[in-house]
């Protein structure tokens, strides 16, 4: 097993063939950023030629980025069967990105030269000899993706040999083992790496895609077995079901296997970078991805937690920290004492046993109701609040009512009366809106906006009903969750009732008690009105 190996990142372009991720230059440009920032040794920033948009992020890169660790790279193909690599349009283009490494892509897989390129072996062995040669004698590095490997090795490994045995000749510094379609297996990786390794002095890398779900094992059963070079992406995005995702196998490899990848003091940054490139292609990170999901060191289960009390690592498979994680504690009818203590002290509140008690017991009654805390953290700490005896003053609810009519004119008004006491003040506002909870959320403004102005910051993002037994019909219970933000603080809060207005009522009132606690009026308030048992005002 080699000492250590080289990260090649190709977001930018095959990560890129994700179905549904479209990037702009500006994206590439702000993700190849982030892949610098991360460490990566190389960054494969597209196929010059391909399309205008791989075209500008060349041209723009040597100017608009300065990267400290990685080197771009330029990415291509082979020289055109029976041409000229000197007069082969893609090799020209790969030059003109003036990149100080390229990689070519060429078939190792006999299948594919003579059904795809329609040519036979031996020219298919010369157009990767020539491009190579051609490459190199130009002063560039050169990569060889040798596409459909492991398949083209199990059909015909002596024609998958001269493939690679024609780059190492020519000047290739690294050939690369791609597993095109997905399918190998860890142990079919293992083998047929090792049977390649001694047979070349070029570095050997490796490059497998996730059909079969087994691209980080076979990637790491691949540096088992002497490659020096993983290829993979951030998040494990590309075309079908990805390609090896390295947010997994660079921690996997220096953390349980010693081998060094990127920078050791830059793996803090792995969460951090992998959910900025989230953000930046616009695809919500998958909160189970190991390492760097928000889930990957969440504890729901009573034992999980109490046990974590004792012992950190009893159910953490290595130190969240190292990777810019860290441990949450989800509360649920699952939840024992521990994990209400733990999120206690996480929210920095003191309850005491008793109270902890009686909050856990009221936790599983509502859950069993159909609340669903792990969901609301807004609703939960406001109840873990009202445990330890506070009590919210920064309004009454008397009542509220809400009328929806049709008009001559086919429209449809929402109108929510609203009756609150804020301090000794009895308050009654009206307030349309485009259905009840927005005429809610209007009136509720109107009434208790002027003595609390930090409510203009407050916004609901978004609203969510779920139908929890559907075999009631019209009758059935409803869960209302909603989203919101003061623009700095996201948080969410939850209603349940066979009435969606209450429900609605229920989420709305946490979310707004929730935000105003957090704008810096304190604990408490004028006229303490606490919260009933079933989490409502």
């Amino acid at each position: 097993m080699p000492r250590r190996v080289d990260v090649y990142d190709t977001t930018l372009r095959d990560g890129s063939q994700r179905e549904g991720l479209s990037l702009t230059v500006d994206d590439k440009l702000r993700v190849a950023e982030q892949l610098d920032h991360l460490g990566v040794h190389y960054i494969e920033g597209g196929w010059p030629g391909a399309n205008p948009k791989d075209d500008e992020f060349f041209q723009r890169a040597p100017m608009e980025l300065s990267l400290g660790t990685a080197t771009l790279v330029a990415f291509g193909s082979t020289r055109r069967a029976r041409g000229r690599a000197d007069d082969d349009e893609i090799l020209r283009r790969l030059l003109k990105a003036e990149t100080s490494t390229v990689c070519i892509v060429a078939k190792a897989w006999d299948y594919h030269v003579i059904e795809a390129l329609r040519t036979d072996l031996d020219e298919a062995v010369r157009m990767v000899s020539d491009s190579v040669e051609f490459l190199h004698s130009e002063g560039r590095t050169v990569f060889l993706d040798a596409e459909h490997f492991f398949d083209g090795y199990r059909r015909n490994p002596e024609f998958s040999l001269r493939v690679l045995r024609a780059a190492e000749d020519a000047g290739a510094e690294a050939l690369v083992l791609c597993d095109t379609n997905g399918g190998s297996l860890p142990h079919e990786a293992e083998r047929i790496v090792k049977e390649v390794v001694p047979r070349f002095e070029s570095a050997i890398g490796v490059h497998f895609h996730d059909d079969g779900g087994c691209a980080v094992a076979n990637t790491l059963a691949g540096v088992r077995m002497g490659a020096t070079q993983v290829q993979g992406c951030i998040n494990g995005y590309g075309e079908r079901t990805g390609n090896a995702n390295l947010c997994t196998i660079v921690p996997d490899l220096t953390l349980k296997m010693g081998v060094e990848t990127i920078p050791v003091d830059r793996l803090e940054r792995l969460m951090p970078v992998a959910h900025h490139v989230a953000e930046l292609v616009n695809i919500v990170p998958d909160p189970q991805q190991p390492y760097v999901g928000a889930s990957a060191f969440a504890h729901k289960a009573g034992l999980h937690t109490s046990a974590l009390a004792r012992a950190r690592d009893a159910y953490e498979h290595v130190n969240p920290d190292l990777v810019g994680n860290g441990t949450r504690f989800v509360v649920s009818e699952l939840s024992g004492r521990s994990t209400l203590q733990f999120k206690a002290q996480e929210l920095g509140l003191e309850v005491d046993g008793a109270a902890l008690g009686g909050v856990l017991e009221r936790l599983k009654e509502l859950e069993h109701r159909g609340y669903h805390f792990e969901a609301a953290d807004g609703s939960l700490e406001l109840l873990m609040r009202g445990a330890g005896g506070w009590e919210q003053g920064f309004f009454r609810l008397e009542s509220f009512r809400v009328i929806t009519e049709q008009r001559e004119d086919g429209r449809f008004v929402t109108e929510a009366t609203i009756k609150v006491h804020v301090g000794d003040e009895r308050i009654v506002a009206t307030a349309e809106g485009n259905g009840p909870v927005n005429a809610l959320d209007a009136a509720v403004r109107q009434a208790i906006g002027p003595s609390h102005p930090e409510l203009a910051n407050l916004h609901l993002t978004d609203y969510k009903v779920r139908v929890l037994d559907t075999a009631k019909g019209t009758g059935a219970v409803t869960r209302v969750l909603i989203d919101s933000t003061d623009g700095e603080r996201s948080w969410s809060t939850i209603g349940v009732s066979e009435n969606i207005i209450e429900a609605s009522w229920q989420a709305l009132a946490d979310s707004i008690v929730y935000g105003l606690l957090h704008q810096g009026e304190g604990e408490g308030g004028n006229g303490r009105t606490g919260r009933s048992g079933d989490g409502r005002l």
